[in-house]
């Protein structure tokens, strides 16, 4: 049987005509039914950023969005040896408590937890209120970049230190082609993107109208410069999930599911 074929028969014995059983598991956490989906192919959680299955990558289709991967930055402002000592706190997590108090914005339904994420999160080649863009440089890196000029929060003298007060503050980077080192922080986009997506291809179940899963669906591999272009356009976007009071910066790397469908080559019942 070919890696496929082997794929294919995992989801006819074990996922078809079954609705995720996550009785027991978090309900305030968004992965469990895809963690239940991972079982069913015998996939266990893993940090080694590989495809998950015979050079596949297994993706779970949520309601309206899917990810890419959950990449953070190599470089923050508040990790960077220039600016570091302008946020509060000794330990990184610490920094990014502070740095999420002058970039992000309360959210009162969470009692007033700072997040940067939805608005103040920066968007590709457009200012946002919160005076920041994302730009892709000619080296292939993402960069996020602050314009004090271009925040529209009238209180701003008062939320960003005078020292940040400038234009084209780099305020977050990832390194897209190169790394400078071999260390797992310095991974770039390239091969992360490519050591998941860029061996076999992926592929994802879908449910019918009653919520059982009734087929999967497989797309091609997907390189880096393909990638890329998308982030160009839009397609591809950075959402961030960075909270005050979690350590982990929560990077998503997204796109909607209109988009994933239209990737799809093949399918099986």
């Amino acid at each position: 049987m070919t890696a496929k074929e082997q794929i294919i028969e995992l989801f006819r014995t074990n996922v078809k005509g079954k609705s995720p059983n996550v009785e027991g598991k978090n309900e305030r956490h968004d992965g469990r039914k895809g963690h239940w989906l991972e079982q069913q192919f015998g996939v266990t959680a893993n940090a080694d950023n590989e495809a998950d299955l015979f050079g596949y990558e297994l993706k779970n289709e949520t309601t309206s969005k899917t990810t890419f991967g959950d990449w953070s930055a190599n470089i923050y402002v508040f990790t960077s040896s220039k600016y570091s000592s302008l946020f509060e706190g000794d330990k990184k997590y610490e920094k990014q408590n502070s740095f999420v108090k002058i970039f992000g914005k309360p959210n009162e339904e969470k009692g007033g937890r700072y997040s940067w994420s939805g608005t103040p999160c920066p968007k590709i080649d457009s200012y946002n209120d919160f005076g920041q863009i994302l730009l892709i440089e000619p080296n292939k890196d993402i960069v996020a970049f602050y314009s004090y000029s271009q925040d529209k929060r009238e209180d701003k003298e008062n939320i960003i230190p005078k020292e940040l007060q400038i234009e084209n503050l780099e305020i977050a980077r990832w390194y897209g082609e190169h790394s400078p080192t071999s260390k797992r922080a310095d991974k770039c986009l390239k091969a992360k993107l490519e050591d998941k997506f860029n061996d076999k291809g992926w592929f994802t179940c879908k449910t019918d109208e009653s919520g059982e899963y009734d087929r999967i669906c497989f797309g091609e591999p997907v390189n880096f410069d393909d990638w890329l272009n998308l982030v160009k356009e839009g397609i591809v976007f950075f959402d961030s999930g960075m909270y005050e009071g979690n350590k982990r910066p929560y990077s998503q790397w997204r796109a909607n599911n209109k988009f994933w469908d239209s990737l799809i080559t093949e399918t099986y019942e």
